[in-house]
């Protein structure tokens, strides 16, 4: 039986079986998809905040955490490190003038993959537009769908006028 899998921030779904689907919907997130083609296995996570900071020292801890759950996932079920596969999306600003977290997130996605040796053969990153992923674990097809380009710009809020003119007794 063909399962759907949707995984939200901070999750991974990682499956063998013929048919299974895994999908996310992303903003400034990253989801990587993972697989090894000679096993049939693979997984895709969904990355929240790759990066952080504390103490003015950025760290990647959620980020490494967050690929090497997917990666032990894919290795229990038979796949070996050396023949993954990798494909990347998301990472988009969505929120003019908001931050650079879409951008770092990407950042982190495609250097942890080269650092690790894990080829990436194909990617959908930056940009300003949501991604709805959908992946099949055992032979890698991705299908994605993007919103429309639209960059969305903060309401500047204006302070409340101080009387409208109007008496109550």
């Amino acid at each position: 039986m063909n399962q759907r899998f949707v995984i939200t921030q901070g999750e991974f779904q990682v499956s063998d079986s013929e048919g299974d689907t895994v999908s996310t919907l992303l903003g400034s997130c990253v989801a990587c998809c993972l697989w090894d083609p000679e096993a049939g296995v693979g997984g895709m996570n969904h990355i929240l905040l790759a990066t952080t900071s504390r103490n003015d020292l950025a760290c990647d801890f959620a980020g490494v955490n967050a690929m090497e759950l997917l990666i032990n996932g894919i290795l229990k079920r038979g796949g070996v490190r050396n023949n993954l596969l990798a494909k990347a999306f998301g990472g988009a600003s969505m929120i003019d003038g908001l931050s650079g977290i879409g951008q770092a997130n990407c950042a982190f996605a495609v250097g942890f993959l080269e650092q690790e040796n894990i080829p990436c053969v194909s990617k959908s990153l930056g940009g300003t537009t949501a991604r709805h992923v959908v992946f099949t674990p055992t032979t890698g097809q991705v299908r994605v769908k993007a919103q429309t380009d639209n960059i969305i710009t903060p309401v500047e809020r204006r302070a409340p006028p101080a009387s409208n003119g109007l008496e109550l007794f």
